[in-house]
């Protein structure tokens, strides 16, 4: 099998600007409408070559990620790549693990995606990125959307995957996402959520509507896991009461099943410098 040489590919953090469940399937996973967008910045997945199948852990959150390489979702979707193309998995897969863990910004759901989109060429496969939703959906609901790094309506539990304009994005904008330090269990969120006997979110009958701007998304929009995650993390709350009291500040908002919360503003050096005040006071 020949290969390319290394190979680097960004795994950027993915954040929910909104987040409406509306139903629940017989198997139990629920039914989502989403609007995903994605920053500038997160993990990093570099691809070498190697006889075999290898796996590095670098950065700031390396120590919190821990566990057997087997468990890691890198691992897990190099070894479905391989399979599905019917090829021995020999690579040194190399993660930088910028992004902290079970926060609610798909770090880990990123990770695999830019995995199976550094293998798809260093294996010189070449294969469409269509052609990779299968198996991304079959590593976690949330990595065919991640294959996409763009802003994108997610419906179902994940599997479909549309295409958006959002024109308050068509400038530089600035997010903020301010994390806890505390890891917390998107299954746990879903238990406190069916739980709480909420209804579930009529779906949007003009999704177009919300994501003209900030105003329009705080106001047509939720995040309907935002009170089960503070239920189970009352820091949550916190975090979003100081982000609110931000200048500057369009909305603040809980992404995924959080911990992690955004901050949006109208440009990166705002987000900076509300980067900066909240530092210093917290």
């Amino acid at each position: 099998m020949q290969t390319n040489p290394a190979i680097s590919v960004t795994a950027p953090a993915k954040v929910n600007l909104f987040l409406h469940v509306t139903g629940r399937r017989d198997d139990g996973y629920h039914l989502l409408e989403s609007l995903f967008v994605f920053t500038s910045k997160g993990d990093k997945i570099t691809v070498e070559p190697a006889e075999t199948l290898a796996f590095s852990l670098t950065g700031t959150f390396a120590g919190a990620l821990g566990g057997a390489a087997d468990d890691n979702l890198v691992i897990k979707a190099a070894k479905a790549m391989a399979t599905a193309a019917g090829i021995q998995a020999n690579a040194l897969i190399r993660l930088e693990k910028n992004l902290p863990i079970a926060s609610g910004i798909g770090g880990g759901s990123a990770d695999a995606a830019a995995t199976l989109l550094a293998l798809n060429t260093f294996w010189r496969l070449n294969w469409p990125v269509a052609r990779l939703e299968s198996i991304a959906l079959g590593l976690g609901a949330d990595v065919p959307a991640c294959l996409y790094p763009k802003p994108l309506f997610v419906r179902g539990v994940g599997e479909k995957l549309t295409p958006v304009e959002v024109p308050w994005l068509a400038g530089e904008r600035g997010i903020l996402l301010v994390n806890p330090g505390v890891a917390l269990s998107t299954p746990a969120v879903f238990k406190a959520y069916k739980a709480s006997q909420n209804a579930f979110d009529a779906t949007l009958p003009e999704p177009g509507l919300v994501w003209q701007d900030p105003a329009a998304l705080g106001s047509l929009s939720r995040n309907s896991l935002e009170a089960p995650a503070i239920s189970l993390c009352p820091e949550i709350g916190h975090v979003l009461a100081a982000l609110e009291g931000l200048e500057g500040i369009r909305l603040a908002r809980m992404s995924g099943s959080g911990a992690t919360c955004f901050g949006l503003f109208d440009t990166a050096d705002a987000a900076s410098k509300a980067a900066e005040n909240l530092a210093a006071r917290q």
